[in-house]
């Protein structure tokens, strides 16, 4: 059995797909209290453990970062810790906002870190403390999720695709969507072979391909479910937010196919999944 922290997200909700993953909401393991997030793994005894659940609110986080880092930090610490005392894997997933997001070529796993904000500073506390904690485990690193589920960037162009004809959207952040559904097949994958050769930890980086802008992204949307709304193309200063995003969000992904096999999914695949799940496709 592998157990999973987390059960209404995008990506648990893809974990819960499998069958051998026993997922656990919010009601059975708070990852504000993170001591007994360690308790519940050993009282569980999986063959493997997957955080999948996270504080994710980008902007909020630039005023409860305590809580952010409690829950993105501590909480997957104390989650490593227990892993690594009964000797099996543990699976975390980070993000791109752990970078700076300067210049133009896709950050590597080893690159320098320098978060612009306090969900990738929450984020980054928890990376470092997980490779601190001595067991078998994987930092998977990844971008702009999407799936058919929760709150995302495709269920908000679908939306106001229908209600307006012309939409301005930031184009000068690149990074790709990634489908939580090849991040959940890619943690199981994972998962096993760690379970095999714990020699294979390590910090990874998974995100779709081809690298796109937040506008590309809106018009593949758009054409693919068949809305006729105009994108227009705008800097991220003419959209301002309280959290800085990073300009560069590409991600060098070759670590994790070499050790792995894992390669980059085409994120116009997944899209053409999702809005088929959604009832959308043109």
């Amino acid at each position: 059995m592998i157990l999973v922290f987390g059960e209404t997200g995008q990506l648990a909700r893809e974990l819960a797909l499998h069958e051998e993953v026993t997922c656990l909401g919010r009601d059975q393991a708070d990852l504000s209290d993170p001591d007994a997030c360690g308790e519940i793994i050993r009282a569980h005894a999986p063959a493997a453990v997957i955080n999948a659940a996270a504080y994710t609110a980008v902007d909020r986080a630039e005023e409860e970062e305590e809580l952010a880092t409690v829950i993105n930090g501590v909480a997957p610490a104390a989650m490593a810790r227990s892993c690594a005392d009964l000797g099996i894997p543990f699976v975390t997933v980070s993000t791109d906002y752990v970078f700076d997001g300067r210049g133009y070529a896709p950050w590597n796993p080893k690159d320098t870190t320098g978060p612009l904000g306090a969900y990738g500073r929450s984020k980054l506390v928890g990376e470092e403390a997980v490779r601190a904690a001595g067991g078998a485990y994987a930092i998977l690193r990844t971008s702009w999720v999407v799936s058919a589920h929760g709150n995302n960037f495709i269920k908000t162009m679908l939306r106001l695709g229908k209600e307006r004809d012309r939409l301005t959207i930031v184009a000068d952040q690149i990074g790709a969507p990634t489908p939580a559904r090849a991040i959940a097949v890619a943690c199981m994958t994972i998962a096993g072979q760690l379970a095999e050769d714990p020699g294979k930890s390590g910090t990874y980086h998974l995100a779709g391909t081809p690298d796109t802008s937040w506008a590309g992204f809106a018009r593949e949307i758009f054409a693919r479910a068949g809305l006729a709304c105009e994108v227009v193309d705008i800097p991220s200063s003419e959209y301002p937010t309280p959290a800085r995003r990073p300009l560069n969000s590409r991600l060098d992904c070759a670590l994790l196919e070499t050790v792995f096999g894992i390669t980059r999914p085409d994120w116009r695949a997944g899209l053409d999944d999702i809005l088929k799940d959604l009832g959308e496709s043109a």
